[in-house]
Parts: structure tokens; C-alpha cells; sequence
């Protein structure tokens, strides 16, 4: 550092800005307001002293900002700043948070505050919306959300929260952190110094020990029938493939219920069916990765001398208030690390049980492939059907995809039991928070990290219209981001009219003509919503239209052209 850098001044806002970069924030996605004038110079400011900020991106609406951050995360591994306007921008950053957090996705989220002082000092309030926008706890609003919050009170201490924000949100478990910033603060100025100094904290992440690691082999080494539960993945490509060859080795067939990402390929000879009930009947150690919510209590439940063992960086799910899901054993750790140690614990004990464990092998595979055969085939048949459906779809597109580095994004669209997906990374699908509007802007963010790959979003109609579509086709065409969309559509809330049949099968909503506060029609033109901002977008409604308009659509991303859409009409199933 010369003698001169060490005398420069810069603003909070820029210095805010610096910070990000140095901390190895890649993008800001943003949707400014009158508490961002500091935050707009600051990085002109910065540009002009030549100083090394993240790319800005404008997004305008702010769940889509935080869904896109969320994406990117998903391929990276790394936290992205989002930045939203005061308390109103808060409100509708909200939503987004709660996805994130229910996801262990670490992010750093900041909104503006509107001014403390009415006249005096620069930044103070210069319009009506600074009296407007003021509340007494605006973190409030986002709190149970956040790991850490917290209120910038001074410009010196700009670098010093930032790195906390950051240090804290990669700690295990990961997740969001939101820093409320006051506009006179950032238009105050710093030592430009101290936004190129080293990272003054890093992330404290939770390893396993070996003995633990040996305690989960032993009980999986000694079980008759063992079962494992995934929910969120494997963590790593690394891990995606351990846990392939350790559930291979040993038999151990493995349950995504309501997977949010894949954790083994649903070709490999240990992949199981999605109905964790036959499963949970015979097994006898019951090892749950990250899951949320592995079965449903009122469905079934492990047997009462089964061992239950809970793997992952919340093991009790602290964040729910009930839930009472049994842990014998659990193990605060990130994932991949755990699956990885496992894998090689396992190995030691493996030489004198092979003979042992064959015949489950074989037991194994036979039973999920009857099962997954039954279900590919039900896919298949539906090509006769009246009206499209979704396990069709689903079945087809992944079949398109099959040679590809690909990866889909289902928000109420495409069903995993029905795909054939078989790489890490290749399957995402909503929080369990359920926060709709996500599925489409993440797949953003992911292809933004991703320019190389193949990336799908898929989602029901509902789904499309709350992802604010308008925002998010702007978007994309700004970022020129080529990716497939495919918007299922079936003119209602099918989620919603589904789980009134589960409650009251034989209630009066059942043998109504059109289930109260479900129907979505008249639908609008999604093909045009697209149009609008020049994407490629086309209909289909019966399977050879289908086909070749994802061929056409595919051909249009792998070319760079932009983005481009399907509006699949299906029936209601």
C-alpha cells in the first residue's frame, strides 16, 4: 500500500462496496431507492479510483433479487449481497429470506434506513417517504429469517460488520444475515485503506470427528436393513459420488421424499421409490441427510427399536418449532465432509460382511427397479392421455436432456420420481419454506454462474405469475441469459386443490365441479408475457408439439439467443 493510497478517503458507500469484493462477493443484486444516492456514488466513486466492486445487477422486483442470489449460491458455494430499499423493499425481500434460510444459503442482504435526522447533516430526509418508511425494528421484518442483524451506527465500523455479516453467514449452519443502513452513515467518509485489508473473519464451519464418523459406520455396518433419507443433495460432486459407491457397496437403498436437490442418480441400482413407507416398515437404522421433514409422521414412522441417525448442519432443526422427528444420533456438520468420512469408515468394515450383504444388494435393486419401471412406464402411457401431464413431461424433458451437462429447476413443474437425472447438481426443486416465485429467477442466478450448461426452469402457472414474470424476463434479456422455461399450466393452484383431497377426501370441496379459491382461469398468454421482452416463446398441447418445440427451444439457448419459453397446456391431475 503506497504512502498515498494509505491517505485516500472514500465514502461509506463506497467503501460498503470495496468491502464485498475484497470478501469475494461476486454480484449485487439490487433494487434501489432513495436511501441508495450514497450507494450509487460510491460505486462511481469507486470505478474512478480504479477499486475492484462486484458487478451490480438491477433487479426489479426484490424476491426475484434474492431468489437470483440464491441460485448463484446453489452453483457456487458463495454468498452474494443483495440490496433492497428500505423497509417496503424489506417487506418484499421477505419471502425470498425465508427460502434461503430454510435452505442453509448463506447471503448477505442490506436495505437502506430511512435518515434519523430531518435536516442538518447530508443524507437527511429530503422527502415525504423519509417520514413514511420509518420503523421502530425495521429488522424485524426479516429477523426470524436471519442468523445476525444488525444496524450500521457509525461509517468507521463499515469494514468491520461486513466482515462479521459475512463470517457469521458461512458459518455452520450457513444462511442469511441482514445489515440496516442508515443513509447518513454511508454518505459519511473512511480510510480508503482498510477495503483492501485481509479478510478479518472468516467462517467457522463444523466438522465431524472420527469417532462419530466410526459410530454412524457401526451401526450402519451391523443393520439388517438399513435406509438413508436425502432431502438436500449430497454437498459436493465429490460426496454425489461417494454416497453412490457406499450405498452400491453396501445395499442400502436411498429415499428422496420431497427432495429439494438429488442426491444419488435415480437410475442407480440403490435409488428408491419417493413413498417412504415400505422403507420405514423394515428398517432398522435409519440415517436421515439434512432432511427437513424425511417421512410424514402421520403416514408412518420408524419402528420403535429402529436407530435413527441425524446427519447434517442442523440435525434437530432447531429453526422449526415442532419437530418431533426421533435422533438417536446426531451430527452437526456441513454434508459433504460427513458423506465422504463415511464412505471411508465403511470401507474398513466392509471386507468381513460382503458375503452378508449381497442378498440385500440384490433384494435391493430388484425391488427399485419393479418400482421405477412401474413408474417410467406410467410416465410413458401417458402419451395417450387426453390432455398432457406432468409425469409425462417430466419423463420427456429429462430424457432430452440425457447427453447433456444439464441442470432443472421445478417449482411446482417437472417430479423428480419420473426424470432420469443422474449428475450432481443436475436437479434443484423449491425450499420446503415453499415461498413461490422462486424456481425461475434462481435458475437465473444458477445460469449466471453457469453460462456453460444447459439450465431449465420449470414451474406450474401459479408458480410463473408469483415469480413476477414481467421483472424476470426484463432481467434476462438485460443479462442475455439463455435458458428454457417451461410453464406448466393447468389453470389452478394444484398444490392447494391436492391437499384438500388429502384432508377431506370425501368432504363437499371433493364433489364440487371446481374446488373454492384453486382456479387460475382465464389463464393469460404466457407466450406473449415472454414476447414482450423479445424471448423466443411458443405453445404446446399434445405430445409431438411438445417435442419439437423443445427441440427448437433448446437449439435457441444452445446458440446463445437468449432465453426461451413453453407454455405447456396440461390437464388437471
Amino acid at each position: 500500500m503506497t504512502e498515498e493510497t494509505s491517505k485516500q478517503r472514500m465514502t461509506a458507500g463506497a467503501a460498503l462496496l470495496a468491502r464485498f469484493s475484497r470478501l469475494g462477493v461476486e454480484y449485487i443484486f439490487a433494487n434501489s431507492g432513495t436511501d441508495f444516492p450514497p450507494v450509487i456514488e460510491g460505486l462511481s466513486e469507486a470505478e474512478a479510483q480504479h477499486i475492484p466492486l462486484p458487478r451490480t445487477v438491477t433487479v426489479p422486483f426484490e424476491t426475484a433479487a434474492v431468489a437470483m442470489a440464491h441460485g448463484y449460491t446453489l452453483a457456487t458455494g458463495k454468498p452474494q449481497a443483495v440490496m433492497v430499499h428500505t423497509n417496503v423493499g424489506l417487506a418484499n425481500a421477505a419471502m425470498g429470506a425465508i427460502n434461503a434460510a430454510c435452505d442453509n444459503i448463506p447471503m448477505l442482504l442490506l436495505s437502506g434506513r430511512t435518515p434519523t435526522l430531518e435536516k442538518g447533516r447530508l443524507g437527511a430526509r429530503t422527502v415525504p417517504i423519509g417520514w413514511g418508511q420509518e420503523m421502530l425494528d425495521q429488522a424485524s421484518l426479516i429477523r426470524e429469517a436471519c442468523k445476525w442483524d444488525y444496524e450500521l451506527r457509525f461509517p468507521e465500523q463499515v469494514f468491520d460488520v461486513t466482515d462479521r455479516a459475512h463470517g457469521i453467514a458461512t458459518s455452520t449452519p450457513k444462511g442469511p444475515v441482514y445489515i440496516s443502513l442508515p443513509r447518513e452513515v454511508l454518505s459519511e467518509s473512511v480510510p480508503a485503506s482498510g477495503a483492501a485489508r485481509r479478510p478479518q473473519m472468516r467462517g467457522a464451519v463444523t466438522g465431524v470427528s472420527a469417532e462419530q464418523i466410526d459410530a454412524v459406520a457401526d451401526f450402519l455396518a451391523s443393520a439388517a436393513h438399513p435406509v438413508i433419507f436425502a432431502q438436500h443433495g449430497a454437498g459436493s460432486a465429490e460426496a454425489f459420488a461417494a454416497l453412490s459407491r457406499l450405498t452400491q457397496a453396501w445395499g442400502i437403498p436411498v429415499c428422496q421424499y420431497w427432495a429439494v436437490e438429488l442426491a444419488l442418480p435415480t437410475t442407480h441400482p440403490m435409488a428408491a421409490g419417493p413413498d417412504p413407507r415400505a422403507l420405514l416398515e423394515q428398517a432398522d437404522v435409519v440415517l436421515c441427510l439434512d432432511a427437513l421433514a424425511p417421512w410424514a409422521p402421520a403416514q408412518i414412522e420408524p419402528r420403535e427399536d429402529a436407530t435413527v441417525i441425524q446427519i447434517g448442519p442442523r440435525p434437530l432443526q432447531d429453526r422449526s418449532g415442532v419437530r418431533n422427528f426421533r435422533c438417536d444420533l446426531g451430527l452437526t456438520t456441513e454434508l459433504a465432509p460427513a458423506i465422504l468420512a463415511l464412505e471411508t469408515a465403511l470401507s474398513a468394515r466392509l471386507a468381513d460382511r460382503q458375503s452378508r450383504i449381497e442378498s440385500r444388494k440384490r433384494d435391493v435393486a430388484a425391488a427399485n427397479l419393479a418400482n421405477r419401471t412401474a413408474r417410467i412406464g406410467a410416465a410413458e402411457a401417458d402419451v395417450n392421455s387426453a390432455a398432457l401431464t406432468k409425469r409425462w413431461i417430466s419423463h420427456t424433458l429429462s430424457l432430452k436432456l440425457r447427453d447433456r451437462d444439464a441442470t432443472v429447476f421445478s417449482e411446482l413443474g417437472c417430479q423428480l420420481p419420473f426424470m432420469t437425472v443422474d449428475k450432481h447438481q443436475s436437479w434443484f426443486d423449491g425450499p420446503h419454506a415453499g415461498g413461490l416465485g422462486w424456481g425461475f429467477p434462481a435458475a437465473m442466478g444458477y445460469a449466471l454462474a453457469k453460462p456453460e450448461k444447459t439450465v431449465v426452469a420449470t414451474m406450474g402457472d401459479g408458480s410463473y405469475m408469483f415469480a413476477n414474470p414481467v421483472a424476470c424476463h426484463q432481467i434476462a434479456e438485460s443479462l442475455g441469459l439463455s435458458i428454457v422455461v417451461l410453464v406448466l399450466n393447468n389453470t389452478e393452484w394444484g398444490a392447494v386443490r391436492q391437499s384438500v383431497m388429502d384432508i377431506y377426501p370425501d368432504g363437499y370441496a371433493a364433489r364440487a365441479n371446481t374446488v373454492p379459491l384453486t382456479d387460475l382461469s382465464p389463464s393469460p398468454d404466457f407466450v406473449k408475457v415472454a414476447q414482450a421482452s423479445r424471448a423466443w416463446a411458443r405453445h404446446a398441447s399434445d405430445a409431438d408439439g411438445f417435442d419439437a418445440a423443445l427441440t427448437d427451444a433448446l437449439a435457441h439457448v444452445d446458440a446463445k439467443r437468449g432465453l426461451a419459453l413453453i407454455e405447456v397446456a396440461i390437464g388437471k391431475s
